[in-house]
Order: structure tokens, then sequence, then C-alpha cells
């Protein structure tokens, strides 16, 4: 019970202070996106109709109202409406988080599985040269901007070789690409750790003893190394979920897809706060609610970590006043 509470105050910490940086980031930005959309002369709006415009939005209020405003409506679970279109930015993320989550949880399957793939590969490959080739790869996979492995995809596979059409494909093939895209840079940290994890593990003694005993490469390598090395993989992934929705928002806008990605991408080139707001809070919120699944999960792929909650639990007990 105290674990979960104590994780609720950290997910309340992290969603005002992202809340808070937002709006002040926001508020610094140049011009007024009211006045970008109603200034038009061709609409013919009078200087008091904007005014009237601008207090509808809450425009005209000093920034600390609208701060003020801005958080209880979010707390109520009112987000406030697009300066653009005039529609609830709920129904906006509601109707774009679908699509960016599949292209988001397909990306990390994906990037897991290449992970796992360069980290094992690193491992059993039987010359040292290859192992060495394939723990760099990680490197390689950091430095590939997303939006130029994205074209580069494009003119490959669906220009060059025609394997994946980039316009009228179903919407099982419309994703390979994307899902690529995004999954390539993110494997690279993953692949990085997990290396580094395996080498650790194979260093200690528990794994000497079952060599010496006889165990062949690969079940050394998946009984009793990958367990004790997923602990540490499994924590970043969850860290890098923020990199998802960053790579999702380059990844969309190149294969022309709808989600959260593009909608942020119209936001910043409308400078729609309400939106922009929105799209961090709501990204603030999935980064909290995959943090607490990693702490629930790794427990159970580690028995260390029950143990020394157990420890902790029985100090406190023990701690306690007659």
């Amino acid at each position: 019970m105290s674990f979960v509470l104590r994780r609720a105050g950290q997910a309340a910490i992290v969603l005002i202070a992202a809340f808070t940086a937002t709006f002040f980031l926001l508020q610094l930005l140049p011009g007024d996106a009211i006045l970008i959309k109603f200034s038009d002369p061709s609409l013919g709006l009078s200087p008091d109709q904007l005014d009237s415009i601008r207090a509808t939005y809450g425009a005209d209020l000093p920034w600390w109202e609208q701060y003020l405003h801005a958080g209880l409506g979010f707390l109520a679970g009112d987000f406030g409406f697009s300066t653009q279109f005039g529609t609830p930015v709920l129904t906006m993320l509601a109707e774009a988080l679908p699509a960016t989550l599949l292209l988001a949880s397909l990306g990390l399957v994906v990037a897991l599985l290449l992970a796992v793939l360069i980290a094992g590969l690193s491992s059993l490959a039987p010359f040292a040269w290859l192992r060495d080739g394939l723990r760099q790869v990680p490197g390689l996979f950091v430095a590939v901007p997303v939006f130029w492995l994205g074209i580069l995809l494009i003119q490959v596979f669906s220009f060059g070789l025609g394997w994946v059409p980039i316009v009228g494909a179903d919407p099982v093939r419309g994703l390979i690409l994307p899902v690529l895209t995004l999954a390539v840079p993110i494997s690279a940290p993953l692949a990085q750790v997990l290396v580094r994890a395996i080498e650790q593990v194979q260093a200690q003694p528990f794994v000497t003893v079952v060599r010496a005993k006889g165990a062949p490469p690969l079940w050394v390598l998946t009984r009793s190394v990958a367990r004790n090395a997923t602990v540490p993989t499994l924590t970043i992934a969850g860290v890098l979920f923020g990199e998802l929705v960053g790579g999702a928002v380059v990844t969309e806008t190149v294969f022309g897809r709808t989600g959260i990605g593009r909608l942020t991408e119209q936001a910043v080139a409308n400078q729609d706060i309400p939106v922009l707001q929105g799209v961090v809070l709501l990204s603030a919120l999935g980064f909290v609610i995959i943090s607490f699944a990693v702490d629930l999960v790794t427990p159970l792929i580690d028995p260390r970590q029950r143990t020394v909650a157990s420890s902790r639990s029985r100090r406190a007990l023990q701690e306690v006043p007659a």
C-alpha cells in the first residue's frame, strides 16, 4: 500500500511539473494563435470581435489566471478547445491516440526483438571480430536520424524494390515501414544496455559453475543469463516511452499517417497551445503508467527484488514501537 501511495505521489509531481513547464514555455512563444487564425482581413472581423474571441478562449486573462484555469480544467478532464479548429482537445486526442498507440506498441516490440537479436548474436557468434562488429551496431543505429531513415526505407523498399507500397497500402502493409523507422533508433539503447548486462551477468560465479557442469552456451544464455540481464533492459524500455512519442511525430509526418505525432506537428505550426498542452500531459501520463507497470513487473522477473521488498517490510515492522 505504501508503495502505491508513494508512486501515486511521484506521478502527481511529474504531471504537475510537465504541465507547469509546458505552460510557461508555450507562453514564451512569440505571436498569438488566435490572432494568427482570425486576423485575416478576408474574415472581416473587427477589433472588438477579435477581443471577444480572445476572451472566449481566456487569452485576455493574466498568466496566473490562465495557469489556474487550465490546471483546474485538466483535473476535471477538460482540456479546453483547439484555437485552430474549435474542437475539444480531448476529442482530438481520443481520435488520434489509437493510431499512435498501435504504431508505438509495434515499434517497441520490434525494437525489443532487434535488441535481443543483436545481444544474443554478439554473445553466441563464433568469431571475436563478428562479436565486436555486432556490438558496434547499436552505435550505428543511434546515429541514424529518424526522418532520414524513413526516407531511405521509402526509397529502397517502396520506390526501388516495390515490396511495400507507400500509397494505397492496406493497413497491415502500411505499418511495416513506419514501424521499422520507429523501432531501429529505439532498439539501439536497448541493445547497448542488454549487451552490457549480459556481459556483467556472464562474469558472475554462478555462470562459471553452470559452464563447468558442461552446459552449452545457448542453454547458459537463455536459462542462466537472460533472466538476470532483463531487468535493466526492461527499466530503460519504460524510460524510452518519451522517445517513442518524439519518434512518432517525425514518423507520422514522413509517412503522412494520422495520430498524436501528426496532431503535434499541426499544433506547433499553428501555435495551438491547448492541443500542445494536452499532448504533453498525455505523454507524461503515459510515461508514469509505463514506469509504474515496469515497477510491478520487475519483481516477477527478478526474485531478488521481492526479497529486498520483503526485507524492507520486515524492517519497517520491527521499527514500529510496541
